[in-house]
């Protein structure tokens, strides 16, 4: 039976996004372990770790949430953008990736000073996102943050 081109290049699609899925999964299963590059999504490795500015753009990017809700000393996961953000102090709120450099788990808490992944145990620390426990092989990547009085955007 003949197979036209149609029907290759979405069995093709079909098994490309399988894979793409597999990637992010929780399971220990084998594939690579990519490294997370040292900032993403616009953050400027001179802000430091992901740093807020008071001073940023006020039409700047998407309000995540008001000061208040950032516990200091923990932090708050933002699943949907892919961000958590922490106030190791008081008035001092840190942005980073919420994805685990590990195999790419999204994190899902912020307790006792760190960042947790829920798939292997990794855990950052608030401050820096420096790994505390592996198997992560690299901090969280910095996320640029704007505090404008008491709101926090994303960018």
């Amino acid at each position: 039976m003949y197979a036209g081109r149609r029907t290759v290049l979405t069995a093709g699609a079909a098994g490309a996004a399988e894979l793409v899925t597999a990637c992010g999964s929780s399971g220990d299963g084998g594939g690579s372990t990519a490294s997370a590059p040292a900032t993403s999504r616009g953050a400027t490795p001179s802000t430091g770790a992901g740093a807020a500015s008071a001073e940023g753009s006020v039409q700047g990017g998407e309000v995540l949430a008001k000061t208040s809700d950032i516990p200091v000393g923990g932090g708050k996961v933002f699943e949907e953008q892919e961000v958590v953000v922490t106030q190791p102090k008081e008035g001092e709120f840190k942005g980073f990736s919420a994805i685990c450099t590990h195999k790419g788990c999204t994190v899902v808490a912020v307790s006792d000073g760190t960042i947790n992944c829920p798939c292997h145990g990794s855990r950052y620390r608030i401050t820096d996102a420096a790994v505390v426990a592996g198997p992560a092989p690299q901090p969280l990547a910095a996320e640029r943050i704007t505090v404008t009085g008491d709101t926090i955007r994303l960018g």
